[in-house]
């Protein structure tokens, strides 16, 4: 097997190494391809060595095939095309007994806390696996977890058909926010700084505004008949953003935290009193927001292929990373280990 260890600096070191037989309730995958994310790049930047601790297997948006299978797993076989949940959980703390496993009290995230993707054979619990139907190829299947994020967001946000939603930051996740919420009915706009990113939108036929050069409060205003938005939500992580929020949502509106923010932002608690607004955070997945993402995918509800921005093979990881490094046309570089796996 092949994998990649992140070991600093923007830095991968692409080495050889000993697959891992799977354990009871574990299963080893062949992994077919491996999305770059926001955090990996973070990872990349450096500014999360002291949480990963390199050298280390990053990657967590993956697919792959069903290589070993450990003792007493019933619910895939060999041969699937799986993806994985990366999220492991202890099931003993308050939030898992409550049902909230996904925000686990202990919850460490695998390819940040734990070793990750960027290697051609992963041994991971069973339970983490999710099978893709026939008609989803492995490299759409790298996309189902950043499509699971803005499942979750949308269903969190409880975004209903005809309403009015507007998301702040036309990233990756904002724009996979944005699809899932038109895909449910909804009127979208996306309020993005960069023209790039807006053009992407408008090409998959969200509507959007600048809000740079344009008013955003009278654009939405206009747009919604003085009305506002009924669900915003904040995907940019900047104060500008946490400011516009609250002016911009509709009286009783629905507010959905996404971005992570490096300092605490200050929140106009005001707007909330006088609109009763709702704020709602929204981290990361549960099992059935990756159940609805396969399925989004399977149906050909959304065309997720404008996202994938290019394919390097492991050996070439260091190209994929810079390719996203501030290049706001990208959207998803992926990483095979087809070649490697083989």
């Amino acid at each position: 097997m092949f994998s990649a260890q992140y070991i600093g600096n923007k830095t991968f070191n692409v080495q050889s190494g000993t697959a891992i037989p799977p354990g009871p309730g574990e299963v080893r995958l062949n992994v077919g391809y491996v999305g770059i994310c926001g955090t990996d790049m973070h990872i990349y930047h450096g500014v999360m060595d002291a949480r990963v601790s390199p050298p280390q297997i990053i990657g967590h948006e993956m697919s792959g095939v069903v290589a070993e299978i450990g003792q007493g797993v019933t619910n895939v076989a060999l041969g699937d095309n799986v993806v994985v949940r990366p999220l492991d959980y202890c099931l003993e703390c308050p939030a898992c007994k409550a049902g909230h496993s996904h925000v686990c009290q202990n919850l460490k995230f695998m390819g940040i806390d734990t070793p990750g993707a960027f290697q051609s054979s992963w041994t991971v619990k069973a339970r983490t696996l999710h099978k893709l139907p026939s008609n989803v190829s492995l490299k759409m299947g790298a996309l189902v977890e950043p499509l699971a994020v803005a499942c979750h967001d949308v269903s969190r946000a409880r975004v209903s058909q005809n309403e009015d939603v507007i998301v702040i930051g036309g990233g990756p996740i904002g724009q996979l926010v944005a699809l899932v919420a038109k895909a449910k009915g909804a009127n979208v706009m996306i309020s993005e700084v960069n023209d790039t990113r807006r053009q992407f939108a408008e090409n998959n036929g969200i509507r959007t505004v600048d809000p740079i050069n344009q008013d955003v409060i009278e654009q939405v205003n206009t747009w919604t008949n003085g009305k506002g938005a009924d669900v915003v939500f904040e995907v940019s992580g900047v104060q500008a953003a946490v400011d516009v929020m609250t002016d911009i949502a509709a009286v009783r509106g629905r507010i959905c935290m996404v971005a992570i923010h490096s300092q605490k932002p200050q929140v106009d608690l005001f707007k909330f009193f006088w609109k009763e607004l709702e704020l709602l955070g929204a981290r990361v997945y549960e099992h059935e927001d990756f159940e609805h993402a396969i399925s989004l995918i399977a149906n050909e509800s959304l065309d997720l292929a404008p996202f994938i921005s290019s394919v390097n093979q492991l050996s070439n990881i260091g190209d994929a990373f810079k390719s996203m490094d501030g290049n706001p046309s990208g959207m998803k570089a992926l990483v095979s280990l087809i070649e490697e796996v083989q």
